[in-house]
């Protein structure tokens, strides 16, 4: 069975970030593999372990992008591909049509990839990559099995569990709780150094000019609000309740 899993390098979520001129300040901020695709890359794994084949990482980013694949490399992934790219800005559009056609010449069973990435949250390009393919696809998958051609995939459903039921080849998407990522171990580290790492230049995909022309573009960026300080209500319960009420009337205005 051949997996692939597409991922993406970004900021890691320890960091502190910063905006200046609305734009994110980029200098000295720490980056990693996407933490949901993290599960991707672990399923991909067990399903290789399971029966057999090989698993392919995929993600299109800047040079520095190669330490998120090492790191999939690390955890048991065989190939990686970097697709190069600093400049060109691109959007979940143009980033499905680049990582499609990167695809496209390669075999594959089954394709995985995070839910989300936590910089943007667009759940967008898992599912559009699955269009260009005319594939079948599940979004936000927390459980995954395969017997032969037939895939069987549950996720949850406002407090209940939905199972859906597809054949391959299919791309899912991965939600928290579908397993537990690994740590790449020094043996796998230090054999990540060895494996294939292949790079390309989005000149060299078939893509067209209108394939890399975004169709959104962020426009600002700004932090949230700052919380407000918590306070402790004194006195017994009704006096507390007065106060309450107090508060939620005459200072935050809610009733």
């Amino acid at each position: 069975m051949n997996m692939v899993v597409i991922m993406k390098q970004t900021f890691d979520t320890e960091e502190k970030i910063t905006i200046e001129n609305g734009q994110i300040v980029k200098d000295n901020v720490g980056s990693i593999m996407n933490p949901y695709d993290e599960y991707a890359v672990e399923e991909a794994v067990k399903l290789k372990e399971e029966h057999g084949g090989e698993v392919t990482v995929i993600t299109v980013g800047p040079p520095e992008a190669e330490s998120a694949l090492r790191t999939a490399l690390a955890m048991g992934a065989d190939k990686a591909v970097l697709i190069e790219n600093e400049d060109q800005p691109l959007d979940e559009y143009s980033i499905a049509k680049v990582l499609t056609a990167a695809i496209n010449n390669r075999e594959y069973d089954i394709i995985l990839g995070g839910n989300m990435s936590v910089d943007n949250g667009a759940s967008q390009v898992g599912p559009r990559i699955a269009e260009e393919l005319e594939i079948p696809h599940v979004a936000t998958i927390t459980k995954l099995e395969i017997d032969g051609e037939s895939v069987k995939a549950e996720r949850d459903a406002e407090g209940d569990v939905e199972i859906i039921e597809s054949t391959l080849p299919i791309l899912v998407t991965a939600q928290q709780g579908l397993n537990e990522p690994r740590y790449p171990s020094l043996p796998g580290i230090m054999k990540a150094k060895k494996k294939s790492l292949e790079r390309l230049a989005i000149e060299d995909l078939n893509v067209t000019e209108d394939d890399l022309q975004s169709k959104s573009k962020a426009v600002d960026h700004y932090l949230p609000p700052a919380k407000a300080t918590g306070r402790i209500l004194e006195g017994g319960l009704p006096a507390q309740v007065e106060e309450l009420v107090h508060i939620l009337h005459e200072e935050t205005k809610i009733v």
